[in-house]
């Protein structure tokens, strides 16, 4: 039997195989790739612009598994979305409130799917979730999916969801210390091969737990999302792929001339704990044949700007980090758009800004469109058979 104190340093520093490290898994063929190429799914009304424009973009399921299976075929190496708990009515306008479960969706796609990495996104401190539900829960998928499922770890930033649970707001730190010990329970209980007990700083607690099937790569693939100091020093010691924004404004220039410094930041955080994590950044991509038709497209959304959202994603009180530097930057019809950062232009000028982004140390984009179905054929006609050329994908 394996005993586990959540105070015992060897259980902080210790590090072990994860997915990248193995050549058969999904994770690490996808890895091959110059660039990993991904797709933020639209599970929520609105998607991630606040404009009544009119577009497909639609929140429901059989939307979203259209987008997923035409993403495979163009060969995308991972999908995901966020996870939410609004209260009635969302942020107002477009954001409406309705969602899919972001856990339950990718559960769903791992058996229609063949290749993809499919990530859920999970907020692992709300409510009565245990390590070891999420553990056997996890191992099960790995297997149905054949090694292609992975977590996205949240921490919960926004105050009301916290309170819909029946608890008050855990302080930011402190719950990059507990996300560390689920995690690290996880870990221990699909990495043993002896049950595990389990006595920590967290209200769970584990006596003789054992998991099975072990999962088929090490583990499953371990996603986080973060921009503060705690959160990066999570993601150097548990994750494999780290989420970032630009912590400038979301204009291309701006972004690109502050993102090579914070890219670097968070891959120097690993390299000191003896690991190394990929980063993943949410472009916004706005494209036409012309920049003049680009343009159009883009005024256009603005021009029908959802004032019901004044503050889009951010109208609920929130601790988050990774955007404290954007308050005041970007314009307010930056909100009518959406995205971590805009990526504007003809595909040629597209193709040109994701050069500047991978050379700007960023491994991943994860892609965000305002109408989604239309934009990503438009994606995969012209916009992915240059980034080919270019040596971004094969």
């Amino acid at each position: 039997m394996s005993t586990l104190l959540a105070a015992d340093p060897a259980a902080v520093i210790e590090h072990h195989p994860s997915p990248a490290d193995l050549p058969g898994s999904p994770f690490a063929q996808a890895l091959r790739q110059p660039i990993l190429l991904g797709l933020f799914l639209p599970i929520q009304a609105g998607g991630w612009s606040a404009s009544t424009l009119e577009r497909t973009t639609d929140w429901r399921w059989e939307y979203n598994r259209d987008l997923v299976l035409k993403a495979e075929a163009l060969g995308f190496d991972l999908v995901f979305a966020l996870s939410q708990w609004l209260p009635k009515g969302g942020y107002g306008g477009v954001f409406d409130g309705n969602a899919l479960d972001s856990f339950q969706t990718t559960a769903a796609l791992t058996s229609i799917t063949r290749r993809i990495l499919l990530i859920s996104t999970i907020h692992v401190l709300y409510g009565p979730l245990h390590p070891l539900h999420l553990a056997k829960w996890g191992a099960t998928l790995d297997h149905i999916s054949g090694g292609r499922w992975g977590i996205n770890v949240v921490t919960g930033h926004r105050e009301v969801e916290h309170r819909a649970f029946g608890t008050e707001q855990i302080e930011h730190d402190r719950r990059y210390e507990l996300a560390a010990e689920f995690v690290d329970v996880l870990q221990r209980l699909w990495r043993e091969d002896e049950p595990l007990s389990f006595s920590g700083r967290s209200s769970w607690k584990l006596q003789d737990a054992y998991v099975t099937p072990k999962p088929r790569y090490a583990r499953p693939l371990l996603v986080s999302a973060t921009g503060s100091d705690a959160g990066i020093a999570y993601a150097a010691r548990h994750s494999d792929v780290v989420f970032i924004t630009s912590p400038g404004a979301s204009d291309f220039a701006s972004a690109i001339a502050v993102l090579p410094a914070h890219a670097e930041r968070v891959k120097a955080a690993a390299r000191g704990v003896g690991r190394r994590v990929r980063t993943l950044l949410n472009p916004m991509v706005i494209s036409r044949e012309t920049e003049s038709e680009t343009r159009a497209y883009y005024e256009a959304i603005v021009a029908r700007q959802d004032f019901r959202t004044p503050d889009g994603f951010q109208s609920l009180k929130s601790d988050a980090h990774a955007w404290r530097g954007r308050e005041g930057v970007d314009p307010p019809s930056r909100r009518a758009i959406g995205g971590n950062i805009e990526v504007v232009g003809t595909p040629e000028q597209i193709v040109e800004q994701f050069v500047r982004l991978r050379q700007a140390g960023i491994d991943g984009l994860q892609l965000s469109f305002f109408d989604f179905k239309p934009d990503l054929e438009f994606f995969g006609d012209r916009i992915l058979p240059l980034m080919k050329q270019a040596g971004l994908r094969t």
